[in-house]
């Protein structure tokens, strides 16, 4: 029995408990939120999603490596979600200027939001993986609902890729 309750704790902690059941699912209708951006101006996706796809990205920290890469590989990227019609969204839970900070420091074309309280993060349902906020991308259509979601803290850049090959499919 204590081994039971030692093995649960664990997986607790590493991040395979009950929130992972309430992750938005693909096919689902994300809920409309608003959150501060980098430059503090108030964010909200309902507005985005008026103007075509959005990809939300959560991302576990500002200016750690598989954080930056992520970021850097959206950033190269960029040009292609534009041209595609599609904002680029990322999230965590640093502050706006942490978010100013890492977006001057990488020069990142896209809005960055600061969820400090992590409503947004449970919103979604994105699930801890190694005690760490975890690092889920959603692909939303025009009206707000996953056509793709991808979720993997050690493939950061595999994100971008992830991201690019659903809104292809999305416009064809």
């Amino acid at each position: 029995m204590k081994f039971l309750q030692t093995m649960l704790i664990t997986l607790s902690l590493f991040g395979f408990g009950n929130q992972a059941k309430s992750q938005i699912a693909t096919g689902a209708v994300v809920p409309d939120f608003s959150l501060q951006d980098q430059n503090g101006q108030t964010f909200k996706l309902s507005s985005a999603l008026a103007k075509g796809p959005v990809v939300v990205y959560f991302y576990p920290k500002d200016d750690t490596p598989g954080c930056t890469k992520e970021a850097c590989s959206f950033r190269d990227s960029f040009a292609e979600f534009q041209d595609a019609g599609v904002q680029v969204v990322g999230i965590s839970s640093d502050d706006v200027d942490s978010h100013k900070k890492f977006a001057e420091k990488y020069h990142l074309p896209f809005t960055l939001l600061s969820d400090t309280k992590g409503e947004v993060r449970k919103l979604f349902g994105v699930p801890k993986t190694m005690m760490m906020p975890g690092r889920v991308t959603y692909v939303l259509d025009s009206k707000g609902k996953v056509v793709h979601q991808f979720n993997s803290m050690t493939q950061a850049t595999q994100h971008v890729e992830e991201a690019m090959e659903a809104i292809k499919k999305l416009k064809a």
